[in-house]
């Protein structure tokens, strides 16, 4: 990895660390492992006195592990999310506070994106990547039927009828880790009722039972869900399982983050059979919100080496890093410094348009980290079972309820 800061000058300015710097990362999947592996080694190679540890942990496992990791043998730095992911290691004291930091000047071009890491009034941590959600999927099948990106739920539901009517299935998924049942969820309740009201529900302020909009979300869920727009057996499958549905062409859509697209690209498909389009428009008074997750490091109270993580927190947010690590040959996804380039790859170009002029309803981070962590759980576990047994949405809701008013009290 070459970012061009490697220079004397840099070199010179920050000979002064040494000792060791431990990072813990969630970088686990093959591209992203390649930029934390890089950086990491950069910014070794950077400080001759400094000696930088990474640890890398499967993305899944570090959910239930950072805790421990950060009150037994904390690390000096490491990966997280922002919003209310933060939230339970904030208030337990495991994260720092770098509040100074920002004050300082440390992440300038970083003024557009500093909400996601305040909480309290207070700054947890620094964002390194964005990337928008939205639909990607076959152009070449959509070409075949003679379809349009749809603009509407109604074109919507138009296309996947032709699509079914082809042998084929309208999207695939894989919901075994649950999260992408959530997404799934946040579209068509923001699309049904807006970003205020899905932003008051994640803050327990709305019921599961008693809301009209909630039950009008699933009711839209699901019409896609009787057609049988989704593949089969689903729930046993990881996002990363449910791929070859798309690539091999049985499913024509997948509602995912941009950190598809390497996947699908490693897969064989090139740039020509895939597009992608904003999620479609259902309730015309409502504006377009978007699931835009913004990825984190934070520096844990217990970091031994603090100047060093300070230092590399400035490192990974500077313009030229942020151009490096975000672009197509990296993460694929949309730089947080506003100095930065925005690569020139269709999909990251699409994505900045979209979040930059359409996402007119605001910026969500997806289920996961805007509820709660224990409400996130047992709501994905009952978007799930709604995929799968929609008869049981009534018993579904009412788990729900139950425990928004016990988690919210």
């Amino acid at each position: 990895m070459t970012t061009g800061l490697s220079g004397p000058a840099f070199a010179e300015a920050h000979s002064e660390l040494e000792g060791t710097l431990r990072i813990i990362s969630d970088m686990s999947n093959p591209a992203p492992r390649a930029v934390m592996e890089g950086m990491a080694a950069e910014f070794d190679a950077m400080h001759p006195n400094l000696t930088v540890e990474l640890d890398i942990v499967d993305r899944e496992a570090w959910k239930s592990q950072i805790r421990n990791a950060l009150s037994a043998n904390p690390p000096d730095v490491v990966n997280w999310y922002a919003a209310n992911r933060m939230e339970p290691y904030v208030d337990s004291g495991l994260f720092m506070d770098i509040t100074d930091w920002w004050d300082a000047g440390d992440y300038e071009g970083l003024e557009s994106v500093k909400g996601a890491m305040t909480m309290d009034g207070k700054q947890w941590g620094i964002p390194y990547t964005y990337y928008q959600w939205g639909v990607y999927y076959r152009e070449d099948i959509f070409n075949e039927l003679g379809l349009e990106e749809p603009e509407t739920f109604e074109q919507e539901i138009a296309n996947c009828q032709a699509i079914l009517d082809s042998g084929r299935k309208c999207y695939t998924i894989g919901t075994k880790f649950l999260w992408t049942a959530g997404g799934w969820f946040d579209y068509l309740n923001m699309r049904t009722n807006g970003f205020d009201h899905h932003m008051a529900l994640a803050r327990g302020e709305l019921s599961w039972t008693e809301d009209e909009g909630v039950r009008q979300t699933f009711e839209n869920w699901r019409t896609l869900i009787d057609m049988g727009a989704f593949i089969d057996d689903h729930q046993t499958y990881s996002w990363q399982e449910a791929l070859p549905f798309m690539v091999n062409g049985e499913a024509a859509a997948y509602l995912m983050g941009n950190f598809v697209v390497p996947q699908l690209r490693d897969a064989g498909l090139g740039d020509d059979q895939i597009d992608f389009y904003q999620f479609p428009a259902i309730n015309p008074d409502v504006a377009m919100g978007e699931d835009a997750p913004t990825d984190t490091f934070h520096v844990a109270s217990g970091a031994q080496n603090v100047e060093a993580a300070r230092e590399f927190l400035k490192y990974v947010t500077s313009a030229e890093v942020q151009t490096e690590i975000n672009g197509p040959d990296g993460l694929g996804q949309l730089p947080v410094n506003a100095n930065a380039s925005v690569a020139d790859d269709e999909f990251i170009q699409q994505g900045f348009t979209m979040l930059s002029e359409n996402a007119t309803g605001g910026i969500a981070q997806f289920f996961d980290r805007d509820f709660p962590a224990e409400m996130a759980s047992i709501g994905m576990e009952g978007l799930q079972e709604f995929m799968v047994f929609p008869d049981n949405l009534d018993d579904i809701l009412a788990r729900l309820e139950s425990a928004r008013e016990r988690i919210y009290e």
